[in-house]
């Protein structure tokens, strides 16, 4: 006597145009053609945004780093043959890789990364595992873990970090733009530039008091050159987006002046 068993549909799976969705079939089925059980699972994933621009198709391929070994030559293999399947199926295919044992540590922990995979991916490909996973997080049995909410508030912190030192960088790009507009002017009149905190006098004598430059421009060089001692120094370490915005406007003013410089004859 066969047991009939009714198969559980995926509540959360989302939906893709017919054009999408037939074009990373095709994808998958060439890629699964040609390495069989390397490949765990290939997932269309990140949702329909309603746009009618045609964007990236986002496609996630597991493989099964556990059952196989990948050399650096079977990875290399891998990306060269992947690579020309996506190219020959179309340009919109955007194309992510994960090691079976990364997306299980995404999952274990709950990470919205992965989580999100789950909740907007459909399986073209899949050898058992994918499926379950999305019914479990429908069910709620995948949450997050207290490793991955720690990661983030870390990365977090990482990031707001790196801005806050993007800003500073900026900042010294302003300078150099500055004393180099400076650099330029100074050897436009035959003058070998001085020593950095040497120029706001060498423009105070030679190009102000000529009339060339606006007289400013001496207090500004200064300025610029002592906010960069003290971004190198350490003595600021953070800097305000409107803060930023005056040092921006006033580089501008300067290299604008140094221009007007005309050669020596």
């Amino acid at each position: 006597m066969k047991t009939k068993f009714e198969k559980r549909d995926v509540p959360l799976a989302a939906k893709y145009p017919a054009e999408d969705y037939d074009t990373a079939r095709k994808f998958a089925s060439k890629v699964y053609k040609e390495f069989g059980g390397l490949i765990r699972a290939v997932v269309i994933f990140g949702g329909q945004s309603g746009n009618s621009k045609k964007g990236d198709i986002d496609i996630l391929i597991i493989v099964d780093n556990v059952s196989f070994y990948l050399s650096p030559e079977v990875v290399e293999t891998y990306r060269i043959v992947v690579g020309r399947i996506a190219h020959e199926t179309s340009k919109r295919l955007h194309i992510t890789t994960l090691r079976f044992t990364s997306f299980w540590e995404y999952m274990r922990m709950g990470d919205p990364l992965g989580v999100n995979i789950l909740r907007t991916g459909i399986a073209l490909i899949d050898t058992g595992f994918f499926y379950p996973l999305q019914i479990m997080l429908y069910e709620g049995r995948i949450r997050p873990s207290i490793e991955s909410i720690n990661a983030y508030y870390a990365r977090s912190a990482s990031a707001l970090n790196n801005a806050q030192a993007r800003v500073l960088h900026c900042a010294l790009d302003l300078y150099w733009s500055v004393i180099d507009s400076a650099h330029a002017a100074l050897m436009r009149q035959q003058l070998i530039p001085p020593a950095p905190k040497e120029i706001h006098d060498s423009v105070h004598e030679k190009l102000v008091k000529s009339g060339q430059v606006n007289r400013k421009c001496p207090a500004i060089m200064r300025d610029f050159y002592l906010l960069s001692r003290k971004i190198l120094h350490k003595d600021i370490k953070e800097m305000k987006g409107k803060e930023l915005d005056l040092w921006v406007e006033k580089a501008k003013f300067f290299t604008k002046e140094m221009k007007k410089v005309k050669p020596k004859h």
